[in-house]
């Protein structure tokens, strides 16, 4: 069982994890699971998250594996169709497309569930692991050498490990001490979130409008509850924020064409202006960069977590391979190599799906709508897009 570590002022362990968000969590989890000691550094105190994640494709696996997705599951809602509607109002408008889960074998696409749970139940599941300590404390500093990192903390303490992964996210203090940049592409929108509750059942289809300022997209949570990501302009989030929450319920019922009924918009909204960033390296002598640390998405596609899991897996599949040195230069090389293709092909396929709802250009639209009545019509390349979309190769 996870314990806390001691006062004395040196902790050692074979892999150190900063950050205790959700992909933190998971990955110190799945380290001491396979065996390796391994600390975990949560960093401040968190507060309250109202937003929601999808949990898409390889990432149930990922999460049965690591032995936490049955604490998660009773808390989700199965995503069994995914309907994509253009709600816009230009010349060429494209058909309504629905992907069904059962058509490429699944039960579901994914599971939607809120973040406050699903940090809690992984929180729950780290202190119970065995290898697995919590150092209460946030990172001042960071010190490597040839054989290890020397992280220091605020409370006077540090620790010594023969790796460091951070999960530090967007704002990383590991990615900042070893002299990373990133990469930054602002979007002139802002994601508004919001869950509401509804008065007709979503049978676990996933609504997502696509308007000239980006998607208005509705995802199941368990129960007539919904979470909804309207991305809008600068000037329209201020407005929405303005508004009450009857006022707010009635304008995401009109975006929604009440589809599921009048609505009753929950305490908790937020806005987050869209960027994407990726890290210019996502490696430095025996540290590994994931999740946000290492590459921040817009959210569209519900791509954001599933992508620091599939960073996880990759970590904790390579400090298993026998003889290859834990933290050395040919481990992160190889973990390099291996997620560059899944995360910029991801980064710039939201981006390119991104900017097409954006563009007034009739050839864009042209492209666009076309492209959605080919997977309409086309079976063989729906699937294929739909097995890509969750992460899974195409075949």
């Amino acid at each position: 069982m996870s314990q806390p570590v001691s006062n004395a002022p040196g902790i050692e362990a074979e892999v150190a994890v900063v950050g205790a968000g959700p992909a933190g969590l998971a990955t110190a989890i799945g380290f001491a699971a396979s065996g390796r000691t391994t600390v975990l550094i949560t960093g401040p105190e968190r507060g309250i998250d109202h937003r929601t994640t999808a949990l898409l494709g390889t990432s149930i696996p990922i999460l049965e594996r690591f032995g936490v997705w049955d604490r998660i599951a009773p808390h989700t809602a199965p995503l069994r169709d995914m309907r994509i509607v253009d709600g816009t109002r230009r010349l060429v408008r494209a058909p309504e497309v629905t992907f069904k889960a059962s058509e490429i074998g699944l039960e579901a696409f994914g599971y939607n569930i809120e973040n406050e749970p699903l940090r809690r139940e992984l929180g729950a599941a780290a202190e119970e692991t065995n290898g697995l300590s919590l150092a209460r404390a946030s990172l001042t500093d960071l010190r490597t050498d040839a054989d290890g990192v020397t992280l220091s903390l605020d409370d006077g303490r540090s620790v010594r490990a023969t790796l460091v992964v951070a999960a530090d996210g967007r704002n990383s203090r590991v990615r900042e001490a070893c002299g990373i940049g990133v990469k930054r592409r602002e979007y002139p929108q802002v994601a508004v979130t919001a869950t509401v509750r509804h008065t007709r059942p979503h049978w676990d289809i996933s609504t997502e409008f696509h308007t000239e300022t980006g998607p208005f997209t509705l995802v199941p949570l368990p129960g007539d509850r919904s979470s909804i990501v309207c991305v809008v302009d600068d000037r329209e989030a201020v407005r929405l924020l303005g508004l009450d929450l009857p006022a707010l319920a009635r304008e995401f019922e009109r975006r929604a064409h009440s589809i599921l009924g009048p609505f009753e918009v929950e305490e908790g909204r937020a806005a987050f202006p869209l960027v994407a960033e990726t890290a210019r390296e996502i490696t430095a002598p025996r540290v590994a960069l994931m999740a946000e640390a290492a590459h921040v998405m817009p959210p569209i596609g519900a791509q954001g977590l599933n992508l620091g899991l599939r960073d996880a897996v990759a970590l904790v599949d390579l400090a298993a391979e026998p003889g290859l040195d834990l933290g050395g230069a040919e481990m992160l090389k190889r973990y390099a190599g291996a997620r560059d293709r899944d995360i910029h092909g991801r980064m710039t396929a939201v981006d390119m799906l991104n900017r097409s709802l954006l563009s007034d250009l009739v050839p864009v639209q042209s492209v666009r709508g076309f492209g959605l009545y080919l997977l309409d019509r086309v079976g063989p390349l729906r699937r294929t897009v739909m097995r890509l979309g969750l992460g899974n190769r195409a075949a």
